[in-house]
């Protein structure tokens, strides 16, 4: 789960400076966030803990674990259920009635590589069928570039569990770091409703709010809702883990959650209980900003937007000439300024679009099927090298 554990190479190709360029000017209207599109309660609302062995987290004595969870305010455990193909048994039912008779919610989770994508999603849906009243899908590195893996990932799994399962996706908290990974499969249409980005603050090196900022302003185009995953590992400040549910709670954020049980300490566990208040500070009233040159899933995202509007434009993930002159026509039909950049203005209208609904394929693209999606092979963006990653080396962290 933690960005610490993972193995794929990144290069280290950007600088900091880049960011203050692509998140443009802090002006505008702030926007809510999407209606929860799942049929029932928000299985992610409140206090979560991630749970990975079991066995490590309270010696796996379940009457222990909720006399934990109570006594600090935890309402949903999530305790993986699968790696890969592989399921984990310490997801099993008599696990979860045992937990659902002492009041608490049990969501499961699974890390995905994407080698496997039709059988990774039935050991997804056996943990559904064992009764987790949620699964979140831990997206990570090894996930980048597959576009055509994460529909079939996806497509299989909600023919399994059905459409208005929840569905929840972990993955790296600044998209813009991780251009070829396919969060547009993962959050758009047939998608998960639920956006839980994995925000160390601590490890990723920078404050609680700065996070926030760089986080919110890049997932929140995606259109679900956002639960933060937050640390409490590597000892972080308590200050710090109330500030980062004070923030949750002024962004109108349901719930938080925190990696992860069996390495808490005392002053973790007490501040994750601990009454607060929304902060004070306001979300920062941003959007991405894109323009000619910018290249990532979220230009693929932004051309399904207005491709589901009637625009003609195609779903590359490189914004160029084309990209643009359906910008332009998407501003003037909405009167705003023709600047043909993807700015704050643009975004707010545009996300009120339907986005075209995409089956990526290994192949060529062909005709819409039954579903309705239209299939294509994965955009050129697919290709690119992540950024970066959030979390610098373990040498570069040293003295935090």
């Amino acid at each position: 789960m933690r960005a610490r554990l993972r193995t794929k190479p990144l290069a280290l190709i950007a600088s900091a400076a880049a960011l203050a360029l692509a998140v443009g000017p802090f002006t505008g209207g702030a926007s809510s966030q999407t209606t929860d599109t799942s049929a029932g309660k928000n299985p992610l609302a409140g206090n979560g803990m991630w749970i990975w062995y079991l066995s490590r987290s309270s010696h796996g004595k379940l009457g222990k674990i909720a006399k934990r969870a109570h006594a600090h305010h935890i309402d949903t455990v999530l305790i993986k259920s699968g790696d890969g193909t592989h399921y984990w048994r310490q997801f099993s039912p008599a696990v979860v009635r045992r937990l659902h008779a002492r009041g608490l919610n049990v969501c499961a989770w699974q890390f995905i590589y994407g080698d496997k994508p039709g059988k990774e999603a039935k050991v997804g849906a056996r943990a559904a069928t064992n009764g987790a009243d949620c699964l979140v899908l831990d997206v990570e590195g090894q996930y980048e570039g597959k576009y055509p893996q994460a529909s079939y990932y996806m497509s299989m799994l909600r023919s399994l569990v059905g459409a208005d399962y929840p569905l929840g996706l972990a993955s790296f908290p600044y998209v813009d770091y991780h251009p070829a990974l396919p969060y547009s499969v993962f959050l758009g249409p047939g998608g998960a409703q639920y956006n839980v980005p994995q925000l160390y603050w601590k490890d990723i090196g920078t404050t609680v709010d700065t996070g926030y900022i760089h986080t919110w302003v890049w997932n929140r185009i995606y259109g679900q809702k956002i639960a933060p995953l937050g640390q409490v590992y590597s000892r972080p400040k308590a200050g710090q883990i109330r500030r980062f549910r004070a923030l949750a709670m002024s962004h109108g954020f349901d719930g938080v959650s925190w990696w992860d049980w069996q390495e808490a300490g005392k002053r973790q566990w007490k501040a994750v209980g601990q009454p607060v208040s929304p902060a004070s500070a306001a979300p920062y009233p941003s959007y991405p900003f894109l323009h000619v040159g910018s290249k990532g899933d979220f230009v693929a995202w932004a051309q399904q937007l207005l491709a589901g509007g009637g625009y003609t434009v195609p779903v590359t993930g490189y914004f160029q000439a084309s990209t643009q002159a359906a910008v332009f026509a998407f501003q003037a039909a909405h009167g705003l300024p023709q600047t043909g950049n993807l700015d704050v203005p643009t975004w707010g209208p545009l996300l009120q679009n339907k986005p075209l609904a995409v089956r990526w394929t290994t192949g060529g693209a062909v005709a819409a099927g039954s579903s309705g999606r239209l299939a294509l092979p994965p955009p050129k963006s697919a290709k690119l090298p992540a950024v970066r990653d959030e979390i610098p080396p373990a040498a570069k962290r040293a003295g935090r």
